[in-house]
């Protein structure tokens, strides 16, 4: 037995926030919509995708957002997208260094925390 890859990263999303969630994840991230199996369309929620990257939203009736636990993104011009971000009103959060890399944080319409990573040389 051997793991052989990530297949995508849920995350948690109240009802109702699927245009909050496109205009996140697909208008800002650049990732694409992609449909839903019908019968886990009637659940709500929305998926999103581009080059092997999976992020599903799914609705929670109960829904806490992931202050601590993330996905990490990488990027290539982590300083444009981290503007476009802030225009947009969405918070940035920066961390510790960590070597090798450049990284801030980036909170959802929901408040679900992602990291945006480039490598620097």
């Amino acid at each position: 037995m051997a793991l052989l890859a990530l297949h995508h990263v849920q995350l948690a999303m109240p009802a109702g926030g699927e245009d909050q969630a496109r205009a996140f994840y697909r208008d800002l991230l650049g990732l694409v919509e992609v449909a839903k199996p019908a019968n886990l369309a009637r659940r709500g929620g929305c998926w999103f995708e581009k080059a092997g990257i999976r992020i599903h939203l799914g609705v929670e009736a109960d829904f806490r957002a992931a202050r601590k636990a993330h996905p990490a993104l990488l990027v290539d011009d982590l300083a444009d997208l981290a503007a476009k971000a802030t225009a947009a009103g969405y918070e940035i959060a920066a961390d510790e260094p960590l070597v090798g890399f450049e990284r801030v944080y980036v909170y959802d319409p929901f408040g679900n925390r992602l990291e945006l990573m480039q490598a620097v040389v």
